[in-house]
């Protein structure tokens, strides 16, 4: 006889598999926790973490609070006061709405939940563990709730084990805080991380509560936006480009004040600041949508993040024109010169060719077609041939004239005054054996033929090396500054050089965190400066190498020490320094790619240099 297989699942084992779906790391909570605190009328709430989150996720409000039989029916699979028939999942402003987060918190973790509304004398204290009560009693507290979370995953082990270390975790955390601190700004919100206040944000506008997140050097880096079509409206603020990072980090959409993820909409930002931004760069924005419920579907993922949009292309239409016209208001649109001639240009500095504008306008009305095409191509060939120097490098402008001035003189000299191969060269001729191209290049004459390197390239591969080697040494030198210099971090940023300060301090950084700022009183001797940026530079790199490569947090590091440390294009550099940087590439393990996979240097060889001629 055949038996039937088929059979319902144990609730509890029911609530465990749909905690998969919602509770995937402590940050996930705590997303759940805020926005059920800030749905439920709260002027203030309050983030307690311990040990990111893994022993313990607080939150305090003080919002309306919940009856004794509302308390006990919120860790019911599919219980929800947002939402009461099909027509109200197409108008939905509120954050938790499925009814999953509480049943699914209390399948993984043990639960104490206090909470009391105005109306009673006493409120009600729960205490859950695993699905199941554990205990259930009145008790005095003031109004509002306050969900305590412990050990989370005390009873799935496996779970537990795939969580990250304690600071990846706790970025995790911080996102999800600044996410709902943001969307809500005339919510007070308070964040303690062990015991030690991490923020305290009053309510307030929203340019305050950026600053507040984020820093106060913030002031100085956004733009409002404002745009309003139809049902659309798009308001926040943007960052001028100069600001811009190399990590994606501070990018914020709301809708109807929800943060979501959205590739498209991103795509209008960046669309919008084109040209403006240099290269795998990327702005700063926190914009926010407001737009009728019936016109989005927020009911997608169980994360909640994933929006889909009944007309997307007028949304991008929209935050395309408001960044736009944000951009434009603010002057940070190159203008036209409708008085400035490109065509005549070529060659001249800036002054000559403002001075010299007019005539070549006249001259250009007097002139037929075929000395027009003429000059085209005679102007060709001077770009082709003879670039101008000091339009890029204006700060070497002085050497760079001397140098256009000797090179336009071309002497041909007798065989008779010629040196013979075998005779001694001066040290004069050893001296012109190497030399510097448009100062980016290092040109030296080998054996084989023309060696060309590219300095920028080249430090970066010698650097690097010698990070590593004083990382698996411990053994890396300082030099003092004369003065400490504060510097301003956020409190991500924060985490993160407390992660990594067991490695920077071994490669020469002296630094102290005193709250938000790091008094930098020492960088690391083998750099050419006294870079006091370069901490910051540093962060910003290891963020952007962490999300994108799989390399170990040592050659994170080198590689983001060698890119801020390196000499850059446009720097001259003597006969020492050329003939140094020579000498110190090809001692590297790996002379012929920077850290980042760039070729270092070519050799153009006799046969190469032939073939240009045949």
């Amino acid at each position: 006889m055949v038996q039937d297989v088929i059979r319902l699942l144990p609730d509890s084992l029911a609530n465990q598999i749909a905690a998969g779906e919602v509770v995937q790391r402590p940050a996930s909570v705590v997303k759940e926790l805020l926005e059920n605190a800030v749905d439920a009328q709260s002027s203030r709430i309050e983030l307690v973490v311990k040990n990111s989150g893994k022993t313990l996720i607080q939150v305090t409000d003080n919002g309306i609070g919940m009856t004794e039989t509302d308390a006990r029916m919120c860790f019911e699979r599919h219980a929800t006061s947002k939402i009461t028939s099909v027509e109200d999942l197409f108008a939905i402003r509120t954050k938790g709405f499925r009814g999953e987060a509480m049943a699914s918190i209390a399948a993984v973790a043990q639960v104490e939940l206090k909470t009391k509304i105005e109306a009673d004398d006493l409120g009600t204290r729960l205490q859950i563990e695993g699905s199941k009560v554990i205990a259930q009693e009145p008790i005095q507290t003031p109004k509002g709730t306050t969900i305590a979370v412990k050990n989370l995953f005390f009873n799935v082990p496996a779970r537990r084990n795939f969580l990250k270390s304690d600071s990846v975790e706790l970025r995790h955390i911080y996102d999800e805080f600044h996410r709902v601190a943001l969307a809500h700004p005339k919510i007070e919100f308070v964040l303690y991380q062990n015991d030690i206040e991490v923020y305290q944000l009053k309510k307030g506008k929203l340019a305050q509560r950026i600053v507040g997140i984020f820093g106060k050097n913030y002031k100085e880096r956004l733009i409002p936006c404002s745009e309003e079509v139809s049902d659309i409206q798009v308001k926040g603020y943007i960052s001028k480009p100069e600001f811009a990072k190399k990590t994606r980090g501070e990018q914020f959409f709301f809708v109807n004040n929800r943060f979501i993820k959205h590739s498209y909409l991103n795509h209008a930002v960046i669309t919008a600041y084109e040209g403006l931004l240099q290269e795998n760069t990327f702005p700063l924005y926190i914009l926010f949508i407001q737009i009728d419920p019936k016109g989005i579907d927020v009911n997608v993922h169980p994360t909640k993040t994933e929006v889909k949009f009944e007309d997307e292309r007028t949304a991008y239409a929209v935050i395309h024109a408001a960044i736009k016209q944000a951009l434009g208001t603010h002057h940070l649109y190159p203008t036209l010169d409708f008085d400035y001639d490109v065509n005549f240009v070529t060659g001249q500095s800036p002054k000559l060719r403002q001075s010299e504008n007019d005539k070549n306008v006249r001259n250009y009305n007097k002139m037929s077609d075929l000395e027009l095409s003429n000059l085209d191509n005679w102007e060709k060939l001077y770009e082709e041939s003879i670039p101008n120097l000091a339009d890029d490098y204006p700060e070497h402008s002085d050497e760079i004239s001397d140098i256009n001035t000797e090179s336009a003189i071309l002497t041909f000299e007798s065989a008779a005054n010629q040196v013979e191969e075998n005779l001694p060269v001066s040290s004069t001729e050893k001296e012109l054996t190497t030399f510097q191209l448009h100062y980016q290049y290092i040109i030296s004459r080998v054996k084989s033929g023309i060696l060309l390197i590219r300095q920028q390239a080249a430090h970066q591969r010698i650097l690097y090396e010698r990070f590593i080697t004083q990382l698996q040494n411990q053994k890396g030198t300082s030099q003092q500054l004369l003065f400490p210099q504060r510097v301003a971090f956020n409190t991500i940023d924060l985490t993160i050089l407390s992660d990594l300060e067991a490695e920077l301090k071994a490669l020469g950084f002296v630094y102290e965190i005193e709250g938000k700022n790091v008094s930098l009183k020492g960088i690391p001797a083998d750099l050419l400066s006294e870079n006091t940026q370069l901490l910051e530079g540093l962060i910003e790199q290891y963020k952007t190498h962490k999300s994108e490569l799989r390399i170990s947090k040592h050659e994170n590091i080198a590689i983001g020490m060698a890119k801020q440390g390196a000499i850059r294009a446009g720097t001259a550099l003597n006969q020492t320094e050329m003939q140094l940087i020579i000498n110190q590439l090809f001692a590297c393990q790996n002379p012929n790619y920077s850290p980042e996979g760039e070729r270092t240097f070519a050799i153009l060889d006799e046969e190469k240099l032939m073939s240009l001629f045949l």
